[in-house]
């Protein structure tokens, strides 16, 4: 976590001087965003955790026994922000745009922390030629070691594609806190796979609280794409973007069948049309539309429509940033006034 927090740091120092931000504003915001990331990390899992706490509710401040959870940590970090940047004066936006690349490389290393705790893994591995690292990991239960799927090897290299994704996408942003916003979809697409792996799940309602949080994010972004887009364009002409963002999202939310096929195949149809007689699309938009189209006709043909259900099935988290840049492509870009955010 130290290695992570000290990464990110460094990517953020570099991204100063190209946000307009003064100098140390990352140290300021490191020395606010940490502790109150701890703080929120540890709140978030105490709170999905009350029955583990309600005998001796002094447990929950004993921190160095385990029990944090990234979200609280993103949660509590951004709200520490937020009262930074009134009191300094500074962007907001521009402050998560400054942090986003760094944070989602700080989880790459700190999902490391994981394995040499032997924690954060999946369900036994059964076939054998699967034994290995990084397909599984080895834990020791009762004395017996056991292999686990490695699910923290996976949201890891996760992690370093979107900080890949973030610092090639940095410079095109259209808007402060637009990055931010990338990086949350494109953590939120691949946590809401991998959570359904883990068997340490936080569960609320019955239900893994990470996994639909992310789900939740993800939605929530595309819904401030379309809506920032219906804005400035009118509702109608941002109809192929809500077409497009409706795609991924029926796949996975919908059951497997013929019905959800022909609802997905029809959204396609209606959005490719869509995109035909509008002279202003993106120029990948049809292309991928296509491509993508093709690779679920062809699972569908071979009986694997099942796999948009999978967790290890990383084609469908994939496959949402693109819908998602087809509805931010075609978003007209801030004035400048809006571009320098506030503070």
């Amino acid at each position: 976590m130290v290695a992570g927090i000290l990464t990110a740091y460094l990517l953020g120092v570099r991204e100063e001087k190209r946000l307009g931000m003064p100098k140390d504003a990352m140290l300021d915001m490191v020395l606010v965003a940490v502790p109150c990331g701890i703080v929120g990390a540890r709140l978030y899992y105490v709170l999905m955790s009350l029955d583990q706490f309600r005998a001796n509710p002094i447990a929950a401040l004993y921190i160095w026994e385990g029990g944090v959870a990234i979200y609280g940590a993103v949660i509590g970090g951004a709200l520490g922000v937020y009262v930074h940047s009134r009191i300094k004066k500074r962007s907001f936006l521009a402050l998560l745009d400054l942090a986003a690349p760094g944070l989602a490389l700080a989880q790459a290393i700190g999902r490391w922390g994981n394995y040499f705790n032997r924690e954060a893994y999946g369900p036994v591995i059964t076939d054998a030629a699967w034994r290995f690292f990084p397909a599984g990991v080895l834990i020791d239960e009762g004395g017996v070691p056991m292999w686990h799927v490695a699910t923290f090897f996976y949201e890891s290299m996760w992690n370093v594609a979107v900080f890949a994704a973030l610092w090639l996408m940095r410079k095109r942003m259209k808007m402060r806190g637009d990055l931010f916003l990338w990086y949350m979809a494109m953590y939120g697409a691949g946590r809401f796979l991998v959570e359904q792996l883990r068997t340490d799940s936080l569960y609320l309602f019955g239900f893994r609280a990470s996994q639909y949080l992310s789900l939740l994010l993800c939605i929530a972004i595309a819904a401030v794409f379309l809506w920032r887009q219906a804005k400035a364009r009118g509702l109608l002409a941002a109809l192929p973007s809500v077409l497009a963002c409706a795609i991924p999202f029926v796949r996975l939310l919908l059951p497997v069948g013929l019905a959800s096929a022909m609802v997905s195949l029809a959204l396609a149809l209606a959005c490719g049309a869509l995109l035909l007689s509008d002279g202003g699309r993106p120029r990948f938009a049809l292309w991928w539309l296509v491509a993508d189209t093709l690779v679920y006709v062809v699972l569908l043909c071979l009986n694997l429509g099942f796999l948009w259900h999978s967790p290890y099935f990383a084609y469908a988290g994939l496959s949402l940033p693109p819908y998602l840049a087809v509805a931010y492509a075609r978003m007209p870009a801030a004035a400048p006034a809006a571009q320098a955010g506030e503070g």
